[in-house]
């Protein structure tokens, strides 16, 4: 296929200073003779990987060149590092992290399931400020935005509260935000109707991102896990974002049903509404303990309304009778039920209480309390289902953090994948898995330049064992560690070796820019085509400033580019030229690519990422835009004629 590109070059030029000018850069690491495992869903091969200024330079025989440093992967699998869409980890434990580099995982996205900062530039800010062990995006939650305007009343918002919701969620994506998160199954959220929350999602259809919603689950549905993915996939398609079904589940009574809800999503996919999901490897979740068992209406106004219904004997009864039906329709039952606080489940509190009622039990305890609690919710043939759907992204419902927490997915998600699923299982490939962890999670987010091991990426790798991989971490001893991740690199330096953290904080704050659409993965099948010759005008300026060739392909099965890209000053007549290039990323109207550029006169080489909209709903006029990024350098955005 033919994909028109735009290109730029502006005010580059201080971005490139000489430095053995015509002579090979030295890396500054190399990882030498891994099994690759890129990110695309292609097939495994072995060679070396560069790194300059963290940036992948070269994959292929690099055994030649000069290296600072380097990383035997012998015997090893060398992938990108794993994108965690679904996080809640701590500002401390983002320090050190190493429950999660213990993992293979380099970025993380905060403020999931709805929750989080109302504003996330002081969030970020404050993150930088205390040094990252890995990268981190963060998400505008609706819940929080919902429950600082409307309250926690079960109410309908005005119109000035619904605009005061939309400045909220426009401000936040303006600063960078990846998604508007929601967790519509957790009050008050839950009270929001449907209309109401497309209503206040409205200024993110511009952005083209997408809504990881936890699906509420209701009881006019009969709890049906169906209707809930239905519902966020109607929100999605209404709001013009892509749907994503996050810490995807099938419970209680529609157990066993995981292919009628995926043949549902595939279907809308089908039809042109590109339809995610993100998923855990295990069958229970962690929640509050009446969060999701006592019924909305009890919860009206938050614990304190609550606690006085609950002492109204008439109240009780049916806020009891009505946490049973719950129960019984989307968990597993009380002995699936486990109070953290102390460790007991919930039919030891019956059996104390003297009680045949979960419910009762659940009421009693949060007289006074309200304790976390593990629920459990489903089985495991709809699980793997689940992890098999194309679009379905691994990811931990976790995050980075200084202890235990309570769930084993702290610390075993990723291995456990790649132990159990892929090497015992045989449920998914290598090259799936790993696709699910890096690639797609980063097209999901809107991510152009990490998820794949390519030139011009940045260089978050993650090596393994495939003989050893796998998770440690039990519902009883959930902080164990897991074994068979040998080394991390965060942004080219090495942030764990050897099975243990370094120390180094080579994390940065991520930030979501207009060129960075939500979009379906690019198939590895799929051949790509660029094509421009024209004249390349900068944002604020009349005149043009370069003229611009390009002639980009990648063939179908191919791991990376190849062509042409020129871009020549027409002041001077300096020229900034593509030496090599990574992978060519497609979605309607939009086209990104990765590489290693040189400028004359010194022949210095620079990382550079090359996304082309065509269709940019912030752009004046055609809305056809370019922007071009080098290493070291801000981006310059444009347009060619």
């Amino acid at each position: 296929m033919r994909v028109p590109i735009l290109l730029l070059l502006a005010g580059l030029a201080s971005a490139f200073t000489p430095q053995g000018a015509g002579q090979p850069a030295a890396f500054d690491l190399v990882i030498l003779r891994g099994t690759i495992i890129d990110g695309s869903g292609a097939r495994r091969f072995t060679g070396d990987i560069g790194v300059i200024d963290g940036r992948i330079a070269a994959i292929g025989d690099l055994s030649a060149r000069r290296t600072s440093a380097t990383i035997d992967a012998r015997g090893l699998f060398v992938t990108p590092g794993f994108i965690n869409l679904h996080s809640h980890a701590t500002s401390l434990g983002l320090r050190v992290a190493e429950n999660m580099l213990s993992q293979g995982v380099t970025t993380e996205f905060l403020n999931a399931d709805g929750g989080g900062a109302l504003d996330i530039v002081p969030q970020l800010r404050m993150l930088d400020s205390a040094g990252l062990a890995l990268n981190v995006g963060a998400n505008i939650g609706f819940n929080s935005v919902w429950s600082t305007v409307v309250g926690n009343a079960d109410r309908r918002p005005t119109a000035d509260e619904i605009a005061r919701m939309q400045k909220m969620i426009a401000d936040n994506l303006e600063n960078g935000a990846f998604s508007v998160s929601a967790g519509l199954d957790y009050k008050p959220g839950y009270y929001a109707t449907e209309a109401e929350v497309v209503q206040v999602l409205e200024p993110a259809r511009k952005w083209r991102t997408n809504f990881p919603n936890h699906d509420r689950v209701t009881p006019e549905t009969k709890f049906s896990a169906r209707a809930a993915v239905q519902e966020t996939m109607r929100i999605g398609e209404r709001a013009g974002l892509v749907p994503v079904v996050t810490h995807m589940k099938v419970s209680g009574r529609e157990r066993g049903s995981a292919r009628v809800i995926l043949g549902q999503m595939r279907a809308n996919t089908a039809r042109g509404v590109y339809t995610a999901a993100d998923v855990y490897p295990y069958l229970s979740g962690l929640t509050g303990l009446g969060a999701l068992t006592i019924p909305a209406w009890a919860v009206d106004g938050g614990i304190v309304e609550f606690r006085k219904r609950i002492a109204d004997p008439a109240q009780r009864q049916r806020i009891v009778a009505e946490t049973d039906e719950t129960i019984a329709a989307r968990f597993t039952g009380p002995d699936g039920i486990l109070v953290l606080s102390t460790r007991r489940r919930l039919s030891d509190y019956m059996k104390e209480f003297g009680t045949t009622s979960p419910g009762e039990a659940i009421v009693k305890i949060m007289e006074t309390d309200t304790p976390s609690a593990i629920l459990g919710f489903g089985q495991e043939d709809d699980l793997v289902k689940i992890m098999q759907y194309p679009a379905a992204a691994i990811s931990c419902d976790c995050g980075a953090t200084t202890g235990a927490t309570g769930h084993p997915r702290n610390y075993g998600t990723f291995p456990r994948v790649l132990g159990r699923y892929v090497r015992e299982q045989k449920a998914l490939t290598w090259e799936d898995a790993i696709r699910k962890m890096t690639a797609l999670p980063a097209t999901i987010s809107g991510l152009v330049d990490r998820g794949y091991l390519a030139v011009g990426m940045a260089a978050d790798i993650t090596v393994f064992d495939t003989a050893t991989v796998i998770d440690h971490a039990t519902f009883e001893e959930p902080g164990l560690k897991s074994d068979g991740i040998r080394h991390v690199v965060v942004n080219g330096q090495v942030a764990f070796r050897d099975g243990a953290t370094t120390g180094v904080r080579a994390g940065r704050t991520l930030r979501r820019e207009a060129w960075m659409p939500s979009r379906p993965m690019t198939s590895a099948t799929t051949a790509r085509r660029f094509s421009l010759r024209g004249r390349f005008t900068p944002v604020g300026e009349t005149e043009p400033t370069h003229a611009v060739v390009i002639a980009l392909t990648q063939a179908a099965g191919a791991r990376r580019a190849t062509g042409t890209f020129t871009s020549t000053s027409l002041k001077d007549g300096t020229v900034l030229a593509g030496k090599s290039y990574g992978v060519v990323q497609v979605a309607k109207g939009w086209t990104s690519v990765t590489g290693r550029s040189t400028w004359t006169p010194t022949n210095e080489e620079r990382a550079f990422t090359l996304t082309v909209d065509q269709s940019d709903p912030h752009a004046a006029g055609s809305g056809r835009t370019v922007t071009f990024e080098v290493s070291g350098a801000p981006p310059v955005r444009g347009t060619i004629r």
